[in-house]
């Protein structure tokens, strides 16, 4: 589905919806001349000499270019105790390089080093609690301060951004998912070099400046979306209780004391592991001519050295084997979340379920909006999410609902319960099923025609599924998909021990 890409980078939270489904569905719509049958004739696909993917597709209604790096890596990659890992580095992706981001660089590298060590030596002395050398923590802290000050004198704030701009950059900008991490931007298509000279750049030479200041800026995001967030506490206790064994139950602005406890030199070394060439897909969508562009691509970026193949998801989360609950209290009023484990993107029921996802919640005239909304009025907002908290291995299908007062999350949980019976129970007409693909054409048919969004979903699905191609089998998918196979998969997954049940309580109520 549209919500389960990256797509924070272009609004906060999740946007509508829409996503594979979305696209899927844009394929009948169109003409199958322009989509279903040329897009694979239209779309390049290139190896690198050091393994980068690269993906282009020329559209030239207008002279600009939406460039992508889309990195294999996201907080699903991380280990216990560097939680945040991706999320941090993307902060840092925007300081620069060795050439770009500093006045002197020869001045700066050993103030660099100088503060590591220094930092280094603080955090061991921390973590030894009862025996701290609070004479030498002071002393550390003393001589941090004053390098790192000395350091910013070398240091061009936010030139990367400001060089973008000059040249008429647009959507410069990031994401970090679960399964993915993004970098986007979108230039006139006479400045591909430009990017090329930045992108292969930043990807060769890294720079921690400035890091221990970014990971203060961190702490305070994720003060600002979870600690202070009622919605973002109880997200985050949701993934948590839903996950016990596999990474996506780790937030992806990972745990705070791993935030403050982890080291430039540690990021530096994720870096390595997994932003490699064998882990890079570029996606260029826009007014560019693809023989032309590649021997571009081929000298700068083909040059940066392969590595080593880094590590997989190895951990496989157990089958649940009875009904999950937790309660958060904060001083907001009443929500509920509920999640059923579902297989990852490339099974054979996932299709099913995005059919379902639309079928439940798409617009004001979807079946739990009109029950618990308009009907029994239980509920001011109901919406389904598939692909939640990541979609490459097996993850959640959610519900989320705000009861209108006086009504209670109990009231609504029963009344998502009946509509979810129903749907396992009761076959869904084709004429339903149709109006659901009528439903969605609107809003498909706007925003596909960006060459960002395009961009961005070659990228993503090449990424997670290992083809971009799977814009089109996810077509047949859906194509295929009927009310019995509906049937089947409510009765197989919307059961009472696969599911976990979140609810966010007034503290009052206590």
């Amino acid at each position: 589905m549209f919500s389960r890409l990256p797509w924070n980078r272009y609004q906060r939270g999740r946007p509508g919806r829409g996503g594979r489904l979305w696209v899927s569905v844009l394929l009948f719509l169109l003409p199958t001349d322009l989509y279903a049958q040329a897009l694979p004739g239209r779309v390049v696909e290139h190896t690198l000499q050091n393994g980068i993917k690269v993906i282009m597709l020329r559209r030239a209604q207008a002279p600009v270019i939406s460039f992508q790096i889309t990195y294999r890596v996201g907080s699903v990659h991380e280990q216990t105790g560097m939680t945040g890992a991706a999320h941090l580095y993307e902060h840092m992706a925007f300081k620069g390089t060795e050439r770009i981001g500093t006045i002197d660089r020869a001045r700066e590298a050993p103030l660099l080093e100088a503060i590591e060590e220094r930092y280094h030596e603080l955090t061991r002395k921390q973590q030894k609690r009862g025996t701290e050398d609070a004479e030498r923590v002071k002393t550390l802290k003393q001589e941090i301060e004053r390098l790192e000050h000395e350091a910013q004198q070398w240091v061009k704030t936010n030139e990367l951004g400001e060089l973008y701009e000059r040249h008429g950059a647009v959507d410069f900008n990031a994401s970090t998912s679960r399964d993915v991490t993004s970098y986007t931007v979108a230039l006139p298509a006479n400045r591909l070099p430009l990017w090329v000279a930045i992108e292969s750049d930043r990807m060769a030479h890294p720079v921690m400046r400035e890091f221990y200041k970014e990971r203060e800026v961190v702490l305070e995001e994720r003060h600002r979306s979870v600690e202070s967030s009622p919605i973002g506490k109880l997200r985050e206790a949701f993934y948590a209780a839903a996950f016990l064994a596999h990474p996506y139950g780790h937030p992806t602005l990972g745990w705070p004391s791993d935030i403050r406890a982890v080291s430039a030199r540690q990021i530096a070394e994720f870096f390595k592991t997994y932003y490699g060439p064998q882990n890079t897909i570029l996606t260029l969508v826009g007014d560019l001519e693809p023989e032309r562009v590649l021997p571009v691509l081929e000298a700068a970026f083909g040059a940066i050295p392969a590595g080593a193949e880094p590590p997989h998801v190895v951990t496989v989360e157990p089958p649940q084997t009875g009904e999950r609950r937790i309660a958060v209290e904060a001083e907001a009023e009443p929500q509920l979340m509920i999640g059923f484990h579902q297989p990852g993107i490339l099974h054979a029921d996932d299709a099913v379920f995005d059919v379902i996802d639309s079928l439940l919640s798409d617009g004001r005239t979807s079946r739990l909006y009109q029950a618990l909304v308009d009907e029994k009025k239980v509920a001011v907002s109901v919406g389904t999410h598939t692909g939640s908290p990541g979609a490459q291995y097996p993850h959640l299908f959610t519900i989320a609902a705000v009861p209108q007062f006086p009504h209670t999350t109990e009231e609504v949980e029963a009344a998502v319960y009946t509509e979810l019976e129903k749907l396992a129970n009761e076959p869904v007409s084709a004429a339903e099923l149709k109006k659901v693909l009528t439903r969605m054409d609107a809003g498909l048919l706007r925003s596909m025609q960006s060459n960002e969004a395009m961009s961005s979903l070659l990228g993503y699905f090449e990424a997670i599924t290992g083809s971009w191609r799977y814009l089109i089998a996810n077509r047949e998918a859906i194509a295929a998909v009927t009310p019995e196979e509906i049937m089947r998969v409510a009765k197989t997954y919307f059961t009472k021990k696969n599911r976990v049940v979140a609810t966010l309580l007034h503290s009052q109520s206590f």
